[in-house]
């Protein structure tokens, strides 16, 4: 089991940066694959981006060369740095992590909203 404790979501003018936390209640070197996913109104969820143990990292076309994806192990915590964000952006971002038996958790969620 893991729980995931998402954080940094709010309200931003387009052009701006937020940064999204995610804490796990396990080490990160137990955990496969960690990604940020997000949720837009009417649309499906769609993968922004994620990083795998051995720190490899992919980001979704829209976000690449905008948003950053990194962790710090020491306090199992997985970040989303998002920078010169657009109204498309807004969305629930929630952080899923698949552990190595294929098990899948994810965090309650995070709002992201940007102004234009």
């Amino acid at each position: 089991q893991v729980q995931l404790v998402e954080s940094g979501g709010g309200l931003v003018q387009a052009g701006g940066s937020l940064r999204l936390s995610c804490a796990a209640s396990r080490s990160m070197f137990s955990l496969n694959v960690i990604g940020w996913y997000r949720r837009a109104p009417g649309k499906q969820r769609e993968l922004v981006a994620k990083i795998t143990s051995g720190g490899t990292t992919s980001y979704a076309d829209s976000v690449k060369g905008r948003f950053t994806i990194s962790r710090v192990n020491a306090k199992n915590t997985v970040y989303l740095q998002m920078n010169s964000l657009k109204p498309e952006d807004t969305a629930v971002y929630s952080c899923n992590v698949l552990d190595y038996d294929s098990s899948s958790y994810w965090g309650q969620g995070t709002q992201v909203t940007v102004s234009s």
